[in-house]
């Protein structure tokens, strides 16, 4: 588990294609790897990836064929500046929220604003997702855990103040860009538990019909 709270950036050295998955190499110098081993996970651009090699400041991770189709690293390459988060301890202070680690899909930058010292972004998201998001709720954007500040459909604006921008790769992102998209973990098993085990698609459950049950507000 992760908090989706950025703790340095790194880059996407090398990728060695093997099939229909891929071994990539991660430099990153500003993330303290001295308590890292190796079968640790290590969220790179919100995706849980498991160390299978470590040095003093890189580390190599296997990214499968599911992993690769259902996030952005179908189209990354080397020298993609990437967002690290390494797995939470007991006594890290949750100053984000629940992150898995389990992208549920790829979004993309559609609109980018600068309102006084912050930027507005707006994104849109797959339309299966977007009974996931709510505004004022969390979601994950390239492992950054964000808040939203208003929804249209499948569409979502975020504000980003100074500090998560210079803490982040969120300099580098521009309109079209594609993002790695979580939702709020909570939401999907609110939606599992009162479906009674039906699937996603046929339990026809939303936040609004959450909030009728009692369980959102």
């Amino acid at each position: 588990m992760f908090t989706g709270i950025v703790e340095a950036t790194g880059t996407l050295a090398a990728i060695e294609r093997k099939g229909a998955s891929s071994v990539i190499r991660i430099h990153c110098p500003a993330l303290d790897l001295s308590d890292v081993a190796l079968g640790d996970s290590i969220a790179t651009n919100g995706v849980c990836l498991t160390v299978t090699e470590l040095g003093k400041d890189y580390y190599c991770a296997d990214v499968s064929a599911e992993t690769i189709n259902r996030t952005g690293f179908a189209d990354y390459q080397p020298g993609r500046a990437v967002n690290l988060e390494k797995a939470l301890l007991p006594t890290t202070r949750l100053g984000g929220h629940l992150v898995s680690g389990h992208v549920d899909g790829v979004g993309r930058i559609s609109k980018k604003s600068k309102v006084g010292f912050a930027i507005e972004l707006w994104v849109d998201a797959p339309a299966a997702l977007s009974r996931y998001i709510a505004e004022k709720g969390s979601i994950t954007v390239d492992g950054i855990s964000l808040t939203v500040n208003a929804v249209a459909g499948a569409t979502f604006k975020l504000t980003l103040v100074p500090h998560t921008l210079n803490n982040t790769t969120l300099n580098d992102w521009q309109v079209g860009r594609s993002v790695n998209l979580e939702v709020d973990i909570i939401a999907r098993y609110l939606e599992r538990l009162l479906a009674g085990g039906q699937s996603d698609a046929s339990s026809g459950l939303t936040l609004a019909t959450l909030a009728a049950s009692g369980f959102v507000k």
